[in-house]
């Protein structure tokens, strides 16, 4: 599966993402300009952001947090994940790719 957001990468999968700190609460968004939008409620200092998105998103794909790795993008909104030794895509991004024709 390849959906511009989404791609395999060996026994990884790597995730294109937009992201929104501050936000009310941790939601998928959708998708934006070839990006999954997330928005997450942790703020932009100090690394928290980034912190909490590791750690939501391991919540949410049921995989450990040392498994969501931030590969490109650490003090920007757009980042490239790294899902590693994950070797069937979690059920919650099955989802998103299966209505991912439609963008925001």
């Amino acid at each position: 599966m390849n959906a511009g957001w989404l791609r395999r990468d060996g026994d990884d999968w790597v995730l294109a993402l937009r992201v929104q700190p501050r936000a009310a609460r941790d939601e998928v968004a959708g998708i934006v300009a070839d990006r999954l939008k997330v928005r997450i409620c942790a703020p932009p200092t100090d690394g928290r952001a980034n912190e909490h998105l590791q750690r939501w998103l391991a919540g949410l794909l049921g995989v450990a947090r040392a498994q969501v790795q931030i590969e490109q993008g650490t003090t920007s909104r757009d980042k490239r994940v790294r899902l590693t030794g994950v070797r069937e895509l979690p059920a919650a991004l099955r989802n998103v790719a299966a209505n991912s024709s439609h963008e925001l």
